[in-house]
């Protein structure tokens, strides 16, 4: 027999008290449990407590009460999402449990250019901490000063490195986790290749907290890259832009990090909003922002970087371009591309898509997006931009109002008739979650319920979360 749920959950609240201390489970008013919302404010976020753990083991210790007593456990990390994957939802039934007391770098073994951190860790510390060794750890975020190790294994992170370096997903060699019954996986290995049949840690990167709590990571590292060229080119229109992808990759090769697009009219906004000044003398319709990095040779580095720009201009593929003379050029040129989410905010805020399509049909979506959403939405702006060189692109439209939800029904259509996903990077958490449909088919939703059941089948892990 079950208890009823409010019993259930005053027995538990009761139990974790007493297994993590007074100081450790915190009414949802209290001012500390201040950090757990949304960080978009889309969505109401009130839990019944915040569990602070200190250790894997108390994080298990907490898992295992609340399967006991059927609480639901919201895992959360660094709060830097922007899907509502880390927000408690409903009546205040829901516990928020924070890895933010797992802070340690466990290890750094420079011998097999691998790092064990905790999943409390922010990213910039893991990034300090292989740096410190020599060596690089290449997940690059914009809140990276803030996000944690946990939620972007949970989330599969991408960030401004994927072209070269991969998601996170690439990254992670081992993972420890608890899983919903409390046990505790001890899977911290560094194995590159290990051919013994299901890969688990796959199973729990990216399913944002619904399988389990990562507690820990062990992540691959890389060479420092020392060197670094930036360019930003100016682009006749988009039909010039799979030439000029190709045309990077031949002669970048694998020194090649960052193929970031944007629009003219994301450079308006950011001389409107942010002041900032357009490196270039006339208006162009597309910017192409280049980066390359090198351990050695950087004379070699900005050889390769000139061969790109020339040929660009010389094929037709770029009208203009820019090179970075020095590190604060190489800054200023990389705040324009990283500006415009800012720029946005302070125009008025824009309805936020981050989707994806192979390489060939980037530019197609973002001309089939403008079109469509300026015929059927008078009024709106589309500001596309990203990681095109991994297929990767933010189509945000300004304006939209309270037709929102209908502009995303369009431009999610449009994905899908490109065989692409409604989200490359940001997850689905809470408020993709309908939006599934359009990119999963009836099978692979049945296949991840599946997964779910199997893994998690009292249903305590991030309810409401990832799956309709």
């Amino acid at each position: 027999m079950t208890e009823e749920p409010d019993a259930g959950l005053a027995r538990g609240l009761a139990e974790l008290r007493a297994a993590l201390g007074e100081r450790r489970v915190l009414a949802p008013d209290d001012p500390a449990a201040g950090f757990v919302r949304d960080e978009r404010g889309l969505l109401p976020s009130r839990p019944a407590a915040v569990l602070r753990p200190r250790s894997t083991e108390e994080v298990a210790a907490a898992v295992r009460i609340c399967a006991r007593h059927r609480v639901p456990v919201v895992p959360f990390a660094g709060g830097t999402g922007l899907v509502g994957g880390a927000v408690p939802l409903g009546t205040g039934r829901q516990v928020v449990l924070s890895v933010r007391g797992l802070d340690r770098i466990r290890s750094v073994d420079p011998a097999d250019f691998a790092l064990t951190a905790e999943a409390g860790c922010v990213l910039s510390d893991v990034q300090g901490a292989a740096e410190a060794a020599g060596l690089y750890f290449p997940l690059r975020l914009a809140s990276e000063g803030s996000a944690r190790l946990g939620g972007a294994v949970a989330t599969n992170a991408g960030g401004s490195n994927v072209l070269r370096y991969g998601t996170t997903r690439e990254l992670v060699l081992g993972l420890e986790a608890v899983l919903p019954d409390g046990r505790i996986w001890h899977g911290l290995r560094s194995l590159r290749k290990d051919n013994t049949g299901y890969d688990l840690k796959q199973l729990l990167i990216g399913s944002e907290g619904t399988l389990g709590v990562v507690t820990a990571a062990t992540v691959r590292l890389a060479p420092y890259p020392r060197h670094r060229a930036v360019a930003l080119l100016a682009l006749p229109g988009l039909a010039e832009l799979t030439g000029l992808l190709a045309l990077a990759r031949e002669v970048l090769a694998d020194r090649l990090s960052a193929l970031e697009l944007f629009s003219r009219t994301g450079m308006e906004l950011l001389v409107r909003q942010l002041a900032a000044r357009d490196p270039f003398a006339d208006p162009h319709p597309r910017y192409l922002l280049v980066e390359a990095t090198s351990t050695r040779d950087p004379a070699a580095l900005a050889a390769q970087l000139d061969e790109l720009l020339a040929g660009a201009v010389e094929r037709g593929l770029a009208a203009d371009a820019v090179p970075a003379l020095d590190r604060p050029q190489a800054q200023a040129l990389w705040a324009l591309r990283e500006g415009l989410p800012e720029a946005e905010k302070r125009a008025g805020g824009a309805v936020k898509h981050d989707v994806g399509v192979a390489l060939g049909s980037v530019a197609d979506l973002v001309a089939a997006a403008e079109e469509w959403i300026a015929r059927d939405f008078p009024g709106t702006v589309v500001n596309a931009f990203g990681h095109v060189g991994d297929g990767n692109v933010h189509v945000n439209v300004l304006g939209a109002g309270e037709r929102a939800a209908a502009v995303s029904a369009l431009l999610y259509r449009l994905v899908a008739d490109r065989h692409g996903t409604v989200s490359a990077e940001h997850g689905i958490g809470v408020l993709k979650r309908d939006a599934l449909e359009y990119t999963r088919g009836p099978l692979e939703r049945e296949l991840l319920r599946t997964v779910k059941r199997a893994l998690d089948p009292l249903g305590i892990m991030n309810p409401g979360k990832l799956l309709p």
